[in-house]
Formats: structure tokens, sequence, C-alpha cells
């Protein structure tokens, strides 16, 4: 963002940011922190992105704190693995988003199947509900700032958009990848720096 702001060929204002997985979170993360970025793509990110810490479901903070992954996470979450747990942490991922208020975010999640209809076999470690539960729990500060937030708490079935606030979310049915949410990511940025 830095050099952004100094290339006259790029409108540092309207910058948006995309992370997948891994780098899902490190892009909910940037946006929080750097108001500079004007909108995000946050895919699949799973524990330690926009999916809630306390639920027990899916990637939990003892897989992302454990042997092989807690280089990814600071030594003060690492605790929450052991000797506290998950449900100890003082904070969650809604905070989170809701620190990206009132930017808009667009959450969302790739499966096999509707985790709506088959929560068994859903893809356990994405964990799209519990990301779009963060976003329910986000909405409020988007309201408070005058943003439309999801609208609803109602999950939505797989390949059903919620797709008209500043604050959205979708889940598709092609797997761990960020493909298929492309199309409705760049509407929604238009969308939302027309609205400027």
């Amino acid at each position: 963002m830095d050099y952004f702001e100094t290339d006259k060929a790029v409108d540092a204002r309207h910058v948006a940011i995309q992370g997948h997985s891994r780098y899902g979170k490190a892009a909910i993360v940037t946006m929080a922190y750097d108001p500079r970025i004007a909108i995000v793509f946050v895919s699949s990110s799973g524990e330690g992105g926009a999916k809630l810490h306390r639920r027990d479901f899916g990637e939990l903070v003892e897989n992302v704190a454990g042997e092989s992954e807690y280089h990814w996470m600071a030594g003060n979450f690492l605790k929450y693995a052991g000797p506290l747990k998950w449900s100890d942490l003082p904070v969650d991922s809604h905070e989170l988003i809701a620190l990206c208020a009132p930017r808009p975010v667009f959450l969302s999640a790739g499966n096999l199947v509707d985790p709506a209809v088959d929560i068994g076999h859903s893809d356990a470690w994405v964990d799209a509900r519990g990301t779009f539960l963060a976003g329910v729990a986000a909405g409020p500060v988007y309201r408070l700032l005058g943003k439309k937030d999801l609208g609803t708490n109602v999950f939505p079935h797989i390949e059903t958009g919620i797709l008209d606030g500043d604050l959205v979310f979708r889940q598709h049915s092609a797997g761990h990848t960020p493909n298929p949410n492309w199309p409705y990511f760049l509407a929604f940025a238009e969308r939302e720096f027309k609205a400027r």
C-alpha cells in the first residue's frame, strides 16, 4: 500500500485484497489492521481467519497450534490449545470482521456438500457455518456505522449467496478453492466502488 500510494497509475483508494485458506487468514487480518485497504475477499480461511474460534466444529485452535502448524500463530494464542481451551478465548473472529467495518467484506467458503442439509459430511476444516456465524455476529457494528450487514441469521444453502449488503457471504460446491466465487466478488466490489 505504501508503494501504491506513490504510483500515479494506481487509485490507492480502491485497493482490494484476496486470500484463500492460510492467506484468507492473512487477508482478514490485513483488512482489519490497515484502513487503507478498501475491500477484502476472504476465502475458506478456517481457524485463525473468519471462522469462529469458540465453536466446537471444524478446524480448532488445537489444530493450528499443533506440532506441525504452531509457527502460524503467536505464542499468546498457543496457550488456548493447552492448558487453556478455545472456549477460554476472550475474543473471537466476529470481532476481527467488525474491525473491518464499515469497509466491505466478502466472506466465502467452498464445500463439496451442503452443510445446511448434511452437517456430518461438510468440509469441517473450513467450517462455512462458523464463518457465516462470525459474519452475523459482526453485523451490529456494520449497522451501527450505517452499513448493511448480512440481514439474516439463517445459514443459506450452498450456491445461495447473501450478497446485498456491505458484509456478504457465499459458499460454493467446488471444494477448497476460491475460483467459483470470483465473479460474485467482482460484482460486489464493482457495486461497492460505484457507491463511494
